[in-house]
Protein backbone atom coordinates (compact mmCIF):
# COMPACT_ATOMS: atom_id res chain seq x y z
CA UNK A 1 0.00 0.00 0.00
CA UNK A 2 1.53 3.26 -1.05
CA UNK A 3 1.23 6.35 1.68
CA UNK A 4 -1.80 8.77 0.36
CA UNK A 5 -0.01 11.36 2.62
CA UNK A 6 3.10 11.85 0.88
CA UNK A 7 4.76 12.35 4.36
CA UNK A 8 8.62 13.34 3.81
CA UNK A 9 11.05 12.42 6.97
CA UNK A 10 12.26 15.91 7.37
CA UNK A 11 9.02 16.67 8.05
CA UNK A 12 8.84 14.07 11.51
CA UNK A 13 8.84 15.40 14.65
CA UNK A 14 10.60 12.54 17.09
CA UNK A 15 9.68 12.12 20.26
CA UNK A 16 12.34 9.13 22.33
CA UNK A 17 11.66 7.99 25.65
CA UNK A 18 9.12 6.40 27.55
CA UNK A 19 5.74 5.24 26.73
CA UNK A 20 2.81 3.17 28.31
CA UNK A 21 0.15 1.25 27.03
CA UNK A 22 -3.58 0.75 28.33
CA UNK A 23 -4.52 -2.47 28.93
CA UNK A 24 -7.66 -1.95 30.56
CA UNK A 25 -9.24 -3.76 33.38
CA UNK A 26 -13.02 -5.27 31.70
CA UNK A 27 -16.35 -4.64 33.20
CA UNK A 28 -17.82 -8.22 35.25
CA UNK A 29 -20.24 -9.72 32.43
CA UNK A 30 -23.05 -9.35 35.16
CA UNK A 31 -22.22 -6.02 35.86
CA UNK A 32 -22.02 -4.97 31.87
CA UNK A 33 -25.54 -6.84 31.64
CA UNK A 34 -26.86 -4.83 34.50
CA UNK A 35 -25.63 -1.31 32.91
CA UNK A 36 -27.05 -2.52 29.49
CA UNK A 37 -30.75 -3.13 30.57
CA UNK A 38 -30.56 -0.12 32.75
CA UNK A 39 -29.81 2.27 29.38
CA UNK A 40 -32.91 0.25 27.28
CA UNK A 41 -34.67 0.09 30.05
CA UNK A 42 -34.90 3.41 31.56
CA UNK A 43 -37.48 5.85 29.71
CA UNK A 44 -35.17 8.15 27.90
CA UNK A 45 -31.96 7.26 26.14
CA UNK A 46 -30.23 10.57 25.95
CA UNK A 47 -31.24 12.36 29.71
CA UNK A 48 -32.14 9.11 31.77
CA UNK A 49 -34.24 10.13 34.93
CA UNK A 50 -34.35 8.36 37.92
CA UNK A 51 -36.29 5.22 38.32
CA UNK A 52 -37.33 3.46 41.40
CA UNK A 53 -35.49 0.20 41.97
CA UNK A 54 -38.66 -1.86 43.24
CA UNK A 55 -40.51 -1.45 39.31
CA UNK A 56 -40.98 -4.20 37.44
CA UNK A 57 -37.13 -4.90 35.75
CA UNK A 58 -35.52 -2.93 38.40
CA UNK A 59 -37.03 -5.12 41.17
CA UNK A 60 -36.24 -8.47 39.03
CA UNK A 61 -32.46 -6.82 39.02
CA UNK A 62 -32.53 -6.57 42.78
CA UNK A 63 -33.66 -9.88 43.44
CA UNK A 64 -31.70 -11.71 41.28
CA UNK A 65 -28.88 -10.21 43.54
CA UNK A 66 -27.92 -7.39 41.54
CA UNK A 67 -27.61 -4.89 44.64
CA UNK A 68 -23.49 -5.91 44.73
CA UNK A 69 -23.50 -4.79 40.59
CA UNK A 70 -25.58 -1.37 41.12
CA UNK A 71 -22.79 -0.52 43.90
CA UNK A 72 -19.80 -1.35 41.44
CA UNK A 73 -21.23 0.79 39.00
CA UNK A 74 -22.04 3.47 41.33
CA UNK A 75 -18.34 3.47 43.14
CA UNK A 76 -17.32 3.64 38.67
CA UNK A 77 -19.52 6.63 38.56
CA UNK A 78 -21.88 5.04 35.59
CA UNK A 79 -24.73 5.04 38.05
CA UNK A 80 -26.28 8.06 41.05
CA UNK A 81 -28.34 7.07 43.59
CA UNK A 82 -31.02 8.83 45.08
CA UNK A 83 -32.92 7.49 48.10
CA UNK A 84 -36.28 8.81 48.88
CA UNK A 85 -37.66 7.73 51.95
CA UNK A 86 -37.81 4.40 51.90
CA UNK A 87 -37.57 3.88 47.85
CA UNK A 88 -34.33 3.66 46.32
CA UNK A 89 -33.79 5.37 43.13
CA UNK A 90 -31.26 5.31 40.20
CA UNK A 91 -30.35 6.52 37.34
CA UNK A 92 -27.14 6.15 34.61
CA UNK A 93 -24.44 9.35 34.64
CA UNK A 94 -23.53 10.40 31.32
CA UNK A 95 -20.21 8.19 31.52
CA UNK A 96 -22.60 5.56 32.50
CA UNK A 97 -25.10 5.93 28.97
CA UNK A 98 -21.56 6.59 26.81
CA UNK A 99 -20.43 3.20 28.54
CA UNK A 100 -23.76 1.41 27.97
CA UNK A 101 -23.40 2.26 24.22
CA UNK A 102 -20.90 1.13 23.45
CA UNK A 103 -18.14 3.84 24.72
CA UNK A 104 -19.38 6.57 22.27
CA UNK A 105 -22.64 7.99 21.33
CA UNK A 106 -22.80 7.76 17.62
CA UNK A 107 -24.83 10.40 16.73
CA UNK A 108 -22.67 12.43 18.87
CA UNK A 109 -19.48 10.58 16.57
CA UNK A 110 -20.88 11.13 13.39
CA UNK A 111 -21.82 14.90 13.90
CA UNK A 112 -18.99 16.11 15.19
CA UNK A 113 -17.27 19.07 12.81
CA UNK A 114 -13.94 17.94 10.98
CA UNK A 115 -11.02 20.52 10.26
CA UNK A 116 -10.00 18.90 7.16
CA UNK A 117 -6.61 17.43 8.97
CA UNK A 118 -5.67 14.03 9.65
CA UNK A 119 -3.82 13.49 12.75
CA UNK A 120 -1.36 10.57 12.25
CA UNK A 121 0.64 8.33 14.69
CA UNK A 122 4.23 6.19 13.19
CA UNK A 123 5.93 4.23 15.82
CA UNK A 124 8.55 1.70 16.00
CA UNK A 125 8.68 -1.12 18.65
CA UNK A 126 12.00 -3.47 19.21
CA UNK A 127 11.58 -6.23 17.72
CA UNK A 128 11.55 -8.18 21.44
CA UNK A 129 8.44 -6.45 22.34
CA UNK A 130 6.52 -7.96 19.51
CA UNK A 131 3.39 -8.39 22.67
CA UNK A 132 3.60 -5.09 23.15
CA UNK A 133 3.43 -3.81 19.93
CA UNK A 134 -0.28 -5.54 19.16
CA UNK A 135 -1.65 -3.97 22.56
CA UNK A 136 -0.37 -0.74 21.30
CA UNK A 137 -1.64 -1.27 17.85
CA UNK A 138 -5.09 -2.66 19.80
CA UNK A 139 -5.48 0.09 21.66
CA UNK A 140 -4.97 2.42 18.54
CA UNK A 141 -8.13 0.58 17.27
CA UNK A 142 -10.31 1.28 19.82
CA UNK A 143 -9.66 4.98 20.34
CA UNK A 144 -10.98 4.68 16.49
CA UNK A 145 -7.13 5.17 14.00
CA UNK A 146 -7.13 3.36 11.16
CA UNK A 147 -4.43 1.52 9.75
CA UNK A 148 -2.81 2.70 6.27
CA UNK A 149 1.00 1.31 6.02
CA UNK A 150 3.40 -0.68 8.61
CA UNK A 151 3.23 1.43 11.82
CA UNK A 152 1.08 4.38 10.56
CA UNK A 153 -2.00 4.94 11.69
CA UNK A 154 -4.58 8.23 11.13
CA UNK A 155 -7.80 9.93 12.49
CA UNK A 156 -9.28 12.46 12.11
CA UNK A 157 -9.13 13.47 15.66
CA UNK A 158 -6.42 15.37 17.52
CA UNK A 159 -4.81 12.67 19.69
CA UNK A 160 -4.93 12.21 23.40
CA UNK A 161 -1.44 10.05 24.16
CA UNK A 162 -1.73 10.80 27.55
CA UNK A 163 -5.35 9.10 28.16
CA UNK A 164 -6.17 7.09 24.82
CA UNK A 165 -3.38 5.63 23.54
CA UNK A 166 -0.59 5.39 26.45
CA UNK A 167 -1.22 4.48 29.97
CA UNK A 168 -0.72 2.18 32.54
CA UNK A 169 2.04 -0.76 30.94
CA UNK A 170 6.02 1.20 30.28
CA UNK A 171 7.57 -0.22 27.70
CA UNK A 172 10.64 1.24 25.52
CA UNK A 173 9.78 2.56 22.59
CA UNK A 174 12.13 3.92 20.07
CA UNK A 175 10.76 6.70 18.23
CA UNK A 176 6.75 8.04 18.14
CA UNK A 177 5.77 10.46 15.54
CA UNK A 178 2.81 12.40 16.54
CA UNK A 179 1.89 15.07 13.21
CA UNK A 180 -1.24 16.85 11.24
CA UNK A 181 -1.19 16.36 7.21
CA UNK A 182 -3.46 16.82 4.93
CA UNK A 183 -2.87 15.23 1.18
CA UNK A 184 -1.00 17.41 -1.14
CA UNK A 185 -0.96 15.46 -4.77
CA UNK A 186 -4.57 14.81 -5.34
CA UNK A 187 -5.34 12.13 -3.04
CA UNK A 188 -8.75 12.81 -2.12
CA UNK A 189 -10.04 12.24 1.65
CA UNK A 190 -11.63 9.31 0.35
CA UNK A 191 -9.14 7.36 -0.42
CA UNK A 192 -7.46 7.73 2.87
CA UNK A 193 -10.87 6.64 4.42
CA UNK A 194 -10.93 3.55 2.25
CA UNK A 195 -7.36 2.76 2.41
CA UNK A 196 -7.31 2.86 6.31
CA UNK A 197 -10.52 1.29 7.47
CA UNK A 198 -12.10 -2.32 6.05
CA UNK A 199 -15.74 -0.60 5.49
CA UNK A 200 -16.49 -4.27 3.64
CA UNK A 201 -15.96 -5.64 7.15
CA UNK A 202 -18.18 -2.46 9.12
CA UNK A 203 -20.99 -3.14 6.63
CA UNK A 204 -21.16 -7.21 7.35
CA UNK A 205 -20.70 -6.78 10.99
CA UNK A 206 -24.05 -4.27 11.11
CA UNK A 207 -25.53 -6.55 8.54
CA UNK A 208 -25.14 -9.67 11.29
CA UNK A 209 -26.39 -7.57 13.74
CA UNK A 210 -29.34 -6.17 11.44
CA UNK A 211 -30.27 -10.18 11.32
CA UNK A 212 -30.00 -10.23 15.36
CA UNK A 213 -32.46 -7.39 15.85
CA UNK A 214 -34.94 -8.94 13.18
CA UNK A 215 -35.19 -12.07 15.51
CA UNK A 216 -36.17 -10.29 18.35
CA UNK A 217 -38.44 -12.60 20.46
CA UNK A 218 -42.25 -11.67 20.87
CA UNK A 219 -43.66 -11.71 24.34
CA UNK A 220 -47.45 -13.01 24.16
CA UNK A 221 -47.74 -14.39 27.43
CA UNK A 222 -46.29 -13.64 30.72
CA UNK A 223 -44.10 -16.81 31.32
CA UNK A 224 -40.83 -16.59 32.70
CA UNK A 225 -39.81 -18.81 29.58
CA UNK A 226 -40.44 -16.28 27.29
CA UNK A 227 -38.96 -13.77 29.03
CA UNK A 228 -36.25 -15.83 29.32
CA UNK A 229 -35.66 -15.57 25.69
CA UNK A 230 -35.87 -12.12 25.42
CA UNK A 231 -33.22 -11.63 27.71
CA UNK A 232 -31.25 -14.07 26.32
CA UNK A 233 -31.71 -12.20 22.99
CA UNK A 234 -30.32 -9.22 24.55
CA UNK A 235 -26.95 -10.74 25.20
CA UNK A 236 -26.96 -11.84 21.34
CA UNK A 237 -27.46 -8.16 20.59
CA UNK A 238 -25.40 -6.41 23.01
CA UNK A 239 -22.68 -8.82 21.51
CA UNK A 240 -23.24 -8.33 18.30
CA UNK A 241 -23.33 -4.24 18.79
CA UNK A 242 -19.93 -5.00 20.80
CA UNK A 243 -18.40 -6.70 17.63
CA UNK A 244 -19.69 -3.58 15.47
CA UNK A 245 -17.97 -1.24 17.06
CA UNK A 246 -14.72 -2.70 17.56
CA UNK A 247 -13.99 -1.81 13.85
CA UNK A 248 -16.35 1.39 12.71
CA UNK A 249 -14.32 4.36 13.93
CA UNK A 250 -17.31 6.30 13.90
CA UNK A 251 -15.86 8.63 11.59
CA UNK A 252 -17.33 12.43 10.86
CA UNK A 253 -20.36 12.32 8.46
CA UNK A 254 -18.33 14.60 5.73
CA UNK A 255 -15.60 11.12 5.68
CA UNK A 256 -18.33 8.19 5.76
CA UNK A 257 -18.46 6.30 2.30
CA UNK A 258 -21.66 6.01 -0.02
CA UNK A 259 -22.65 2.74 1.40
CA UNK A 260 -22.14 2.74 4.86
CA UNK A 261 -25.01 1.24 6.70
CA UNK A 262 -24.26 2.85 10.37
CA UNK A 263 -26.93 4.99 10.64
CA UNK A 264 -29.43 3.40 9.19
CA UNK A 265 -28.61 0.61 11.82
CA UNK A 266 -28.53 2.81 14.49
CA UNK A 267 -31.84 4.00 14.14
CA UNK A 268 -32.99 0.52 13.90
CA UNK A 269 -31.09 -0.42 16.95
CA UNK A 270 -32.81 2.41 18.74
CA UNK A 271 -36.51 1.15 17.63
CA UNK A 272 -36.33 -2.01 18.24
CA UNK A 273 -34.46 -1.69 21.96
CA UNK A 274 -36.77 0.89 22.65
CA UNK A 275 -39.75 -2.12 22.25
CA UNK A 276 -37.77 -3.81 24.34
CA UNK A 277 -37.10 -1.92 27.15
CA UNK A 278 -40.71 -1.28 27.27
CA UNK A 279 -41.60 -4.90 27.36
CA UNK A 280 -39.41 -5.39 30.11
CA UNK A 281 -40.93 -2.05 32.49
CA UNK A 282 -44.13 -3.68 31.41
CA UNK A 283 -43.58 -7.52 32.85
CA UNK A 284 -43.86 -8.25 36.25
CA UNK A 285 -40.85 -8.80 38.48
CA UNK A 286 -41.96 -12.48 39.02
CA UNK A 287 -42.22 -13.51 35.53
CA UNK A 288 -38.21 -12.48 34.67
CA UNK A 289 -35.86 -15.68 35.47
CA UNK A 290 -33.61 -14.86 38.47
CA UNK A 291 -30.70 -17.12 36.70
Amino acid sequence: MTNPMNVRSGDLYWLVGKVVVSLGLPMRPRTKELLYLMLWTFETLSRPSFRNIGESFEGWAYRRGFLGRLQELEAMKFVERRDVGLKRMFRLTESGRLHALGGSDPESQWNRPWDGKWRLVIFDVPNEHTRLRNRFRAQLRRAGYGWLQNSVWVSPDRPSIDRTILKLTEADVESLVLLEATPIAGESNSDIVSGAWNFSLINQRYESHGNILAQKPTIADREPTSAGRLLEWARQELAAWEAVMEVDPLLPRVLLPADYRGMEAWGKRKQVMGEVGALLRELPPKSLPTR
